[in-house]
C-alpha cells in the first residue's frame, strides 16, 4: 500500500519520537495516481503537520514513486498516538507552554456576516490579509473607528479566521484594560517575566482594541513599547483599534506613538444609505424579520452611524411584531426608531444636507468641496433650496453647511426655482425629497 512505503521512508528520516507522535496517527483514506488524502485526529494536529512535516511526506511520496500533485491533509477519525511512558501529556516540540488568549468570540462577527462599502472596505481587506498571513502588508495595522462601526467586528472576524484555520497560531486578543490589569496582578504577584514571555516570545499574533486608553498609563505604555519591538522585529502580526488615530491619543508617549502608526492606519467611516439599507437587510434576513423596502429605507434615512441602534431597531420591531402577531408596518417603525433616537429632529440645513447627499449617494465631503460637476452641484443647489424652504435659518447659516457664502445660496435657490419651473421632472425630484424630509418623523 502506497501510505506504507511512505511511512517506511519518514521512519527513516525521524525520530521515533517524531514519527510516532505526528506520523503514526495519520491514515491514509484516499489515494489515486493524482491525489492522496490524510486525516488527522483534529484541526490542531493537522495544521502542525501542514507547516512543519508537509514538505518530508511530498518527497516521500515522490520517493516511493507517486506522481500526482494534490495533497490533502483533513480532520478525521485516525488513530491516537501511543503516550510515551513515564510522559503524562504529550506536547508540540518546541512550542512553549502558553498558549493563545482569546476573549469571548461573537459567533456572527466573521468575515462574511460584514458589509462591505466605500467607508470600510480598505480595513476589510487589511484585516482580511492579516488573518491570511499576507506578507506583503505591514505588518501592523491600525484601526480608527468611531462606536457601532464595525473595528470590533473585524478584529472578531481576524480571530475567529485564525483559530479556525490555523489553530496553532498563539494568538492574543485583549483591550488596553485587560493589558494594564493584566501587567499590575504581574507585578503584585513578582511574575513579571512570565508576562514580558508572553507577549515577547509566545505570541504570533496581537490584537488590541481600545488603544486610546492607555492615555496616562506610562509603565503600560512602557512594556507594550518593548514588546512591539520584539514583535514587529520578528514579523509578527499586530492589529490595533481606536476611537482616534494615534496622532490624537492625549497623553501617550512619543515612541509608542510612532509605533502605533509605523503600519498601515486606516479609518472606518458612518457608512453611507446604500450600505446602511444593506445592514439593515441582512440583520433583518439574519432575525427572519420580514421588511419592505420602503421601511428598510426609512430605517436607513433616520439611523445613521453607530450599527448597534439598527440591531435594537430590528430587536424591537420583531418583539413587537411578535407581541401583535403581524409584519412590522411604518406606525410600528416609527415608535421604535422613536424610543431609540428620539422624536424627529427639526429639519437644518445640515439634516437636509446629509439626506439628500444620502438620495443622490455624494458624500458629505463632495457637498462641501469646490467641484462643479453636476453630479454634485445639482444635490447641493437641491439641498440649498430645500433649507430655505423647510428652515428659517438665515442664507449665511445655510450657506456654512456647505462651506459657501450667503451669495452663493441666493443663486442656487434661483437656478433650482427656474428649473422646477422648467422642468416637471426636477419639479416631481423635488417634491418627493420635501415629502420624504417631512415624514421623516
Amino acid at each position: 500500500m502506497l501510505w506504507q512505503r511512505v511511512k517506511s521512508v519518514l521512519s527513516q528520516k525521524f525520530s521515533d519520537h517524531d514519527f510516532k507522535l505526528w506520523i503514526e496517527p495519520l491514515q491514509c483514506v484516499h489515494d489515486d495516481a493524482q491525489s492522496v488524502e490524510l486525516a488527522g485526529p483534529d484541526p490542531y494536529f493537522c495544521s502542525w503537520v501542514r507547516d512543519n512535516y508537509l514538505t518530508d511526506i511530498q518527497d516521500a511520496l515522490q520517493d516511493v514513486g507517486f506522481t500526482g500533485e494534490a495533497i490533502k491533509l483533513s480532520v478525521g477519525k485516525a488513530i491516537p498516538a501511543p503516550p510515551e511512558k513515564k510522559q503524562s501529556q504529550l506536547r508540540l516540540p518546541s512550542m512553549p507552554v502558553a498558549r493563545s488568549t482569546v476573549r469571548t468570540l461573537h459567533p456572527r462577527y466573521t468575515f462574511p456576516e460584514f458589509m462591505v462599502g466605500e467607508s470600510n472596505a480598505l480595513a476589510y481587506s487589511a484585516c482580511e490579509a492579516m488573518a491570511n498571513g499576507d506578507s506583503a502588508l505591514s505588518p501592523c495595522l491600525f484601526i480608527e473607528a468611531g462606536t457601532g462601526l464595525g473595528k470590533s467586528h473585524l478584529t472578531h472576524a481576524v480571530a475567529h479566521h485564525i483559530t479556525s484555520h490555523s489553530p496553532g497560531t498563539r494568538l492574543h486578543y485583549v483591550t488596553s484594560q485587560q493589558l494594564t490589569s493584566e501587567m499590575v496582578r504581574s507585578i503584585k504577584n513578582n511574575t513579571m517575566e512570565q508576562f514580558k514571555d508572553k507577549y515577547h516570545h509566545q505570541c504570533d499574533v496581537l490584537l488590541m482594541e481600545d488603544v486610546q486608553s492607555l492615555a496616562g498609563r506610562t509603565k503600560t505604555q512602557a512594556e507594550l513599547a518593548e514588546a512591539l519591538d520584539v514583535l514587529m522585529d520578528c514579523g509578527k502580526r499586530v492589529i490595533f483599534t481606536g476611537a482616534v488615530s494615534p496622532r490624537n491619543i492625549p497623553d501617550i508617549d512619543d515612541g509608542v506613538r510612532s509605533r502605533l502608526s509605523s503600519g498601515l492606519i486606516t479609518t472606518i467611516n458612518p457608512p453611507d444609505r446604500k450600505t446602511r439599507c444593506l445592514i439593515i437587510e441582512r440583520k433583518a434576513r439574519n432575525n427572519k424579520l420580514p421588511l419592505s423596502g420602503e421601511i428598510i429605507e426609512f430605517l436607513a434615512d433616520r439611523i445613521q452611524g453607530d450599527i448597534r441602534r439598527v440591531e435594537s431597531a430590528i430587536i424591537g420591531l420583531k418583539a413587537k411584531a411578535s407581541l401583535h402577531k403581524s409584519v412590522p408596518d411604518m406606525d410600528m417603525v416609527k415608535e421604535i426608531v422613536a424610543g431609540i433616537i428620539g422624536q424627529r429632529q427639526e429639519l437644518s440645513s445640515v439634516l437636509i444636507r446629509n439626506f439628500v447627499a444620502g438620495q443622490f449617494d455624494v458624500s458629505i465631503e463632495e457637498m462641501q468641496s469646490k467641484g462643479r460637476k453636476k453630479t454634485i452641484a445639482f444635490p447641493r443647489q437641491v439641498s440649498m433650496y430645500l433649507a430655505r424652504k423647510l428652515t428659517e435659518e438665515a442664507l449665511s447659516e445655510i450657506g456654512k453647511a456647505f462651506n459657501r457664502d450667503h451669495s452663493t445660496v441666493v443663486h442656487s435657490i434661483r437656478v433650482i426655482t427656474e428649473a422646477i419651473v422648467r422642468s416637471g421632472s426636477i419639479r416631481g425630484q423635488v417634491e418627493h425629497l420635501v415629502e420624504r424630509l417631512k415624514n421623516q418623523g
